[in-house]
């Protein structure tokens, strides 16, 4: 950006200013410094980032005051190595990136309230004064625009950088411990950034039906953050994801309460996105544990297919679980076990839903009317229906035709005989 030209006075007036400031350039970079780590909380966390904080403020205004005292064009000058690498540190620390914005903000505030109060002291002048306070108000704007332009994408660049790589290794590592191998378990959860002694509740989470692309990720990310809060759980979720569109997730426990899937449903906002969920398990191996009843869990809801709830959770259905992980003898044994009555249409699937809540009642025709609000006579006529249908008495291997019932519920079509037309 090219600066007003203007007059040899108000170029000596902005180099002596600079020159006089420029003798007290160590104390007023720790001013500033001092200044960006109270009024931004995330720049002052690590000892070893503040030092290079420190670095990079008196770089910048070291440049600065050339570039006053010898009228270079501030269009031309690079960001300080400094200033750089700790955009890069930022990054890599997770600090956000409105954190650095802001710290060049308030940093180049400060620099020029010293820099104008110089003047004053130097000058009585009103119009000599006016001139030189909007040429150094030029000079380091235009800086400022230029360098922050520069280390933003330098923190871009190191976060696209670091996320992956971190990713990469997180991947690797959830692996190895999922497949049992030896590990440390500090150096495990260092590298995580999550406690594998704790408890654990194992999720898979996808999306539906992917529309969004690379915002998939972003979507479940959310949507993980917001069930580990619902949970209560003390400490951030591990999110590993499994491609673009699904990932597994762990939510720390701080309690021995149960978590139910009902209650993580009313968390899922998002009507594309489901979840599975396994059952709170300890240590190491209570997070294979409950990342393997999930799994389990997402393979009930993927045979559903659209009829599948937003939250299927393995507490709910144990036995269709396990079934759902061999469908083929699954469908068989289900054919075998209700004959006719296992066919997908809508009437055959009234007569199921009633026979399934009539026998899960104990038998009672009072309740299984109430429950399906219906006149207690349908009841009667949908149950011997249901055992005609079927071929044989539903009494003698009653607890089979319950498991039957409920994997065809569960798991639809996928365990059903489709009508021939």
């Amino acid at each position: 950006m090219d600066v007003e030209a203007v007059g040899p006075a108000i170029e000596q007036r902005v180099s002596a200013v600079a020159a006089a400031v420029g003798t007290r350039l160590f104390d007023i970079a720790q001013d500033i410094t001092d200044l960006l780590t109270r009024e931004i909380p995330p720049l002052r966390d690590d000892d070893r980032v503040v030092a290079l904080l420190s670095a990079s403020v008196e770089e910048n205004v070291a440049t600065v005051l050339h570039l006053f005292e010898h009228g270079i064009d501030p269009g031309r000058v690079e960001a300080p190595a400094a200033a750089m690498e700790y955009a890069r540190r930022l990054a890599q620390r997770g600090v956000p990136m409105v954190a650095l914005v802001r710290a060049y903000r308030i940093g180049h505030a400060r620099f020029l309230q010293r820099c104008f109060e110089e003047l004053a002291d130097q000058s009585a002048d009103s119009h000599a004064t006016a001139g030189a306070t909007r040429r150094m108000t030029e000079l380091s704007f235009t800086y400022i625009d230029r360098a922050s332009e520069q280390v933003i994408g330098a923190y871009e660049e190191e976060h696209d950088r670091w996320l992956n790589n971190r990713a990469t290794v997180r991947v690797a590592r959830v692996r190895s411990v999922l497949a049992g191998q030896d590990h440390d378990v500090d150096e495990t959860e260092a590298t995580l950034g999550y406690r594998l002694r704790g408890r654990h509740l194992g999720v898979v989470a996808w999306i539906r039906q992917s529309v969004r692309g690379d915002e998939d990720l972003f979507v479940l990310e959310r949507a993980a953050a917001a069930l580990a809060q619902r949970v209560g759980g003390n400490g951030q979720p591990l999110f590993v994801p499994c491609d673009e569109s699904s990932a597994w997730v762990w939510l720390p426990l701080d309690s021995e309460r149960s978590v139910s899937g009902a209650a993580l449903a009313d968390t899922v906002e998002d009507a594309d996105v489901c979840i599975s969920c396994g059952e709170p398990g300890a240590a190491v191996e209570g997070f294979r544990r409950t990342h393997r009843q999930a799994l389990a869990a997402q393979a009930v809801a993927l045979a559903a297919g659209r009829r599948s709830p937003t939250v299927t959770a393995f507490a709910d259905m144990r036995p269709v679980a396990l079934m759902a992980s061999d469908l083929d003898a699954t469908r068989a044994w289900v054919l075998d076990t209700l004959g006719a009555l296992a066919i997908d249409d809508e009437q055959h699937d009234r007569l199921r839903t009633t026979l399934r809540v009539f026998l899960s009642t104990g038998g009672s025709y009072r309740s299984t009317a109430e429950r399906l609000t219906l006149h207690r006579n349908t009841v009667h006529y949908r149950v011997n229906r249901a055992e005609e249908t079927r071929g044989r008495p539903i009494q003698p291997d009653r607890l089979d035709v319950e498991l039957a019932l409920l994997a065809c519920d569960s798991l639809g079509p996928a365990v059903l005989q489709a009508v021939h037309t």
